[in-house]
């Protein structure tokens, strides 16, 4: 779903990245130095939302610890789903918005890389691909490897992709408020799919 979260930010909120910080830190470099088309203040609102979220999230993971880790995600996600949502109207609502949309889907962005990663499941990597990419370059036959969880690996590959092509087709033909509302009915969906813990 990043790679659609990328679509909207990069093409239809000025080159500025809220779901790739990776990306967002070198777009920042180039505004600096002057390079037409990138906005310092974009980045930097769009680096402080996702680092806001991120620290909501590493909050939340330690006092939901001693929880099931489904409680923790479904939360997350719920969180995440009500950010989108917000995004979705306002994208539909006006287009001088900008600022809260990078704001809005940053933080969001932040929230779910951060529980992500302290979730710990190898592989599953939700804004890049890079390390994605070395692991089945590295450890494949070709390189004297046994492909370790290969199809995953690939499956992340596809995924990025499917939903960055998605995303940018929609921002292009349609604006910003549909490929929003696709995201949140995604988010949405993952809630509901997410496994709710057993009562004992």
């Amino acid at each position: 779903m990043s790679g659609l979260i990328d679509a909207i930010s990069y093409l239809g909120l000025g080159h500025v990245f809220t779901a790739n910080m990776t990306g967002n830190v070198v777009v920042i470099g180039f505004a600096i130095a002057g390079a037409p088309g990138f906005s310092v203040l974009g980045s930097l609102v769009s680096l402080a939302a996702f680092l806001t979220g991120a620290v909501i999230a590493g909050r939340l993971a330690n006092v939901m610890r001693a929880r099931d880790p489904s409680s923790w995600l479904r939360l997350i996600l719920s969180v995440e789903a009500v950010l989108l949502a917000t995004s979705t109207v306002i994208a539909f609502t006006t287009d001088q918005a900008v600022h809260a949309l990078i704001a809005l889907t940053a933080l969001a962005m932040g929230l779910r890389n951060a529980t992500v990663r302290k979730l710990a499941v190898p592989d599953v990597t939700t804004t890049v691909l890079t390390l994605t990419l070395t692991g089945l370059a590295s450890d494949s036959t070709w390189a004297g490897g046994t492909n370790p969880r290969m199809g995953r690996r690939l499956a992340s590959v596809v995924a990025m992709l499917a939903a960055a092509l998605a995303g940018a087709v929609l921002v292009l033909h349609t604006g910003l408020g549909w490929p929003l509302l696709l995201s949140t009915a995604g988010t949405t969906a993952a809630v509901v799919m997410t496994r709710r813990p057993s009562r004992s």
